[in-house]
């Protein structure tokens, strides 16, 4: 389950972008009119340069996302031909010269990605591991809070995008969003506090199991064919030993390797205050955290004790809902960016 690692979801979507210009403006493609879509949708304050500026990225509506990124992707790039061993290719009958196919998308796609916690309620804890369906529950659960916080916006960046046409609620529009879903294969995680215990591959273990049968049936091959007929001091039958030898080797080395594919695939915990909330209180907090230890610098036992004190009543540390930095923001300095 690729999308989902360290209580997260790495959610991935391709919506196709209709062909031609809708009929009420001919002059301007759907392609364009996605990408204006797009390029009116104001960043979040993540600079000193835009922690002034009056609007804010819709994104920053909920606290379920930890980073998102739409743009509408034309075509796919070629990579060059697929080489090979000029040799090979002769003996192959396999013309160098000819061109290769090159892979292109049937349509240009507006693409969504998206970070989020893995819930589908609102302070719910970040689960470890979830099925199949539960992932979809949480897809579902994401795309309509989406739904109820920037609605607006979605409809006229989806409205250029193929079957988006009957979406007007926002089931209509998690049914619309999980048909886009395409599968994530590499995601990235960087909050762990402390380094959790990865899933390592017991490669010796693994080796040494397939290895034995396998020894052992080639050593009983080699005395068949040498015209030993049993094993010596076991008395087995040589045929029967390096038949059974060879079969259980392949078994087992099929076997590690699902195992492998098994273990590769098995999502990582979720790391301590891993949580969106979590994130953005201690952003509040750190910041909060120098304010004190400036202002204090050279202050008595008595003074910073009562200054501690007032921090933690006023500041909460304990409590994520309040007193907390509001998302899509780089400060808590300025009163409209801390949730009080």
């Amino acid at each position: 389950m690729p999308d989902l690692d360290t209580g997260h979801l790495f959610l991935t979507t391709l919506a196709p972008i209709k062909p031609g210009a809708p009929v009420d403006d001919l002059q301007t493609s759907h392609v364009q009119l996605a990408r204006i879509a797009l390029a009116k949708l104001p960043t979040a304050h993540q600079s000193p340069a835009t922690n002034d500026t009056k609007y804010n990225s819709p994104f920053a509506r909920n606290q379920r996302n930890h980073l998102a990124r739409m743009f509408v992707l034309e075509d796919v790039v070629y990579n060059g031909r697929n080489t090979q061993n000029p040799i090979l290719a002769r003996i192959e009958g396999n013309d160098q010269t000819k061109p290769q196919p090159v892979d292109r998308l049937n349509a240009p796609y507006l693409v969504f990605c998206a970070d989020i916690d893995a819930i589908t309620q609102d302070g719910d804890p970040l689960p470890t591991n979830l099925t199949a369906e539960a992932q979809q529950d949480v897809r579902k659960s994401y795309a309509r809070k989406l739904w109820d916080t920037m609605e607006e916006e979605l409809t006229e960046i989806y409205s250029n995008c193929y079957g988006f046409e009957t979406v007007k609620t926002a089931d209509q529009f998690a049914d619309y969003l999980d048909r886009c879903h395409v599968e994530t294969t590499m995601p990235f995680h960087d909050y762990y506090l402390e380094l959790p215990k990865f899933h390592n591959l017991p490669f010796k273990t693994l080796l040494y199991g397939v290895l034995a049968p396998l020894v052992v049936g080639l050593l009983a091959l080699v005395l068949w064919l040498i015209g030993v007929s049993d094993v010596p001091l076991l008395g087995w039958s040589t045929l029967a030993t390096w038949i059974i030898a060879i079969a259980l080797g392949l078994l087992l080395a099929y076997g590690a390797i699902r195992f492998a594919l098994w273990n590769g695939e098995k999502p990582l915990p979720p790391g301590k205050y891993d949580d969106l909330p979590s994130v953005l209180k201690a952003l509040y907090v750190q910041q909060k955290m120098s304010d004190l230890y400036v202002d204090n610098q050279g202050a008595s036992d008595q003074d910073l004790y009562d200054a501690f004190g007032k921090f933690i009543e006023e500041h909460k540390p304990y409590d994520r809902k309040s007193m907390t930095q509001t998302p899509g923001v780089i400060s808590s300095e300025s009163p409209k960016n801390v949730t009080p």
